[in-house]
């Protein structure tokens, strides 16, 4: 190595790394706790939750997925009957995705499920740790 090889690469202190661990803790929690939907279809149910029924597109956009991941993700959530979709009235190249009523009881349900499993995986930071670790990640 030379000087201009800066400091030795250490796998340990990367981010993506660190950033890759910390998802693994989350998705083990997130598996036990909530093991009726993955993270991203609850990110899905959650957002659906949020805006009403909304074109597919759109809904991928918002929980940021591309288009054939978010078609992936929705035809699972159909078959649990979680939602349904339609064709948009003023645009039939759109579907329409919406909760179902056992979708809508669900997602109620997994939001404070959520909160338990957001809680459970940063429980080793303090209050302000986890707020400036928020403001962090969204900078990236």
């Amino acid at each position: 190595m030379t000087e201009d090889d800066g400091p030795e690469y250490r796998l340990e202190d990367q981010i993506g790394y660190k950033l890759r661990l910390a998802n693994q803790r989350h998705v083990e929690l997130f598996s036990r706790l909530m093991p009726e939907a993955t993270p991203t279809q609850f990110a899905v149910l959650a957002r659906l939750r949020e805006v009403g029924p909304i074109s597919q597109n759109h809904l991928g956009r918002l929980v940021g997925m591309d288009a054939a991941t978010t078609k992936g993700v929705v035809d699972r959530l159909k078959s649990k009957g979680f939602v349904s979709s339609s064709r948009s009235e003023t645009d039939l190249r759109r579907l329409q995705i919406a909760l179902t009523e056992e979708g809508r009881r669900f997602a109620d349900a997994a939001v404070s499920r959520a909160r338990e499993i957001s809680r459970a995986t940063a429980a080793n930071l303090t209050p302000r740790e986890l707020e400036r670790l928020n403001e962090l990640l969204d900078k990236l």
